[in-house]
């Protein structure tokens, strides 16, 4: 299964690619505000798209050693990732030291560059370090089987990230009309957010196997420890850090911009959507309790939810008289609360479902003898 889905990573991560470059202009130019932002966006593209490729075999890796129950290194990982691209992207942009100035380039260059080295990493990893996983070439041919398996599980959350894609072409889409400022704004301030979100995604990597290796020894008393700490522990990161936005999101959005309409539009976007990070960090690790129970469809009809709550008003409201950019955001904040509540009662269902281990444990094994 380890090389199977290594192998299927490569090959999505390659038909992504593809199908990006594809579509790189036709994106840029229906979703940008003028002729310059659509210009600068085929060129962040240009190296944000390999980056993404790259973040596929790292997901899957990264996948295999937290179903073993190994944390640290994956986690490591992206963390380092980012770090590394916090460092090079002031490099890269502005041409410090003997760094050439590439501007916007630079910006997903750096972004290439610290993925590229956590995948090196992780590869090193698993050869140097870790040997209960090893990568076997004659294993690389595929079966059919295994990759019906695990699309079964995986094309749910695969889907989320493509419903997530959707909701920022949509939100790119409606904040078009007020100009490249507001764009950047809502840019900047989703990858303040991505940057702040590390710790519950982190948690949320934790959850699944700890959920994961509880359900399959049939101790439903851990699976529900489990399931209240993690949803605990992430509302309690969560708040802090909505405190911490809401009182300065012009200043975080300060060391990535000097623009007064980018860090105006950027700081009124992360000041109303910090009201839903306590909902955001159950829904991270709610739908980590989801994978680790081998049900993935429930978080996926949650995000569909949220998507078909926020989609059709806002294009709605968009089209009104009076229409204000930060009713967008309210009715992000809204959706994600809508996707919070579905994600807990579905969770709710299916743990009375699934930890109902009544009569199973004198189940003897086949082939086993019962003493």
């Amino acid at each position: 299964v380890f090389n199977q889905s290594f192998v299927m990573s490569i090959l999505v991560a390659f038909a992504l690619g593809v199908f990006g470059f594809l579509l790189r202009n036709l994106y840029c130019e229906a979703l940008s505000a003028d002729a310059a932002t659509a210009t600068l966006a085929k060129s962040y593209l240009l190296w944000f798209i390999p980056a993404l490729a790259l973040q596929f075999p790292l997901v899957a890796l990264g996948s295999a050693l937290r179903a073993t129950g190994i944390i640290k290194p994956t986690v490591g990982l992206q963390v380092l990732s980012v770090v590394l691209n916090i460092i090079l992207a002031p490099l890269l942009i502005f041409g410090i030291g003997p760094w050439p100035r590439l501007g916007v380039t630079g910006a997903a260059l750096a972004t290439f560059i610290s993925i590229l080295i956590a995948d090196v990493l992780m590869v090193i990893y698993f050869e140097k370090k870790y040997h209960y996983l090893r990568f076997r070439f004659p294993l690389f041919r595929p079966r059919l089987k295994i990759w019906t398996k695990m699309l079964h599980i995986g094309v749910p959350a695969g889907a989320e990230f493509v419903l997530l894609f959707v909701y920022i072409v949509i939100v790119y889409g409606i904040i078009r009309g007020f100009g490249p400022a507001a764009q950047a704004g809502f840019g900047v301030g989703a990858r303040v957010m991505q940057a702040l979100f590390l710790p519950v995604v982190a948690l949320s990597f934790a959850v699944a196997p700890v959920v994961g290796q509880n359900f399959g020894g049939r101790r439903a008393d851990r699976v529900r420890h489990s399931v209240y700490a993690g949803i605990g522990i992430a509302a309690v990161m969560m708040l802090v850090l909505t405190f911490i936005v809401w009182l300065a999101p012009a200043a975080l959005i300060g060391f990535f911009s000097n623009d007064p309409r980018v860090i105006a539009f950027g700081g009124d976007y992360l000041r109303i959507v910090s009201f839903n990070f306590v909902a955001a960090g159950i829904v991270f690790t709610t739908s980590s309790v989801f994978q680790g129970i081998g049900n993935t469809w429930p978080p996926l009809i949650s995000s569909m939810a949220r998507l078909l709550l926020f989609a059709l008003p806002a294009v709605l409201i968009s089209r009104t008289p009076g229409f204000e950019i930060k009713h967008v955001w309210y009715l992000s904040v809204a959706s994600q609360l809508l996707q919070m509540c579905i994600n807990l009662l579905l969770l709710r269902r299916e743990l009375r479902k699934k930890l109902n281990f009544e009569g199973l444990e004198n189940l003897v094994p086949g082939g086993a003898t019962a003493t």
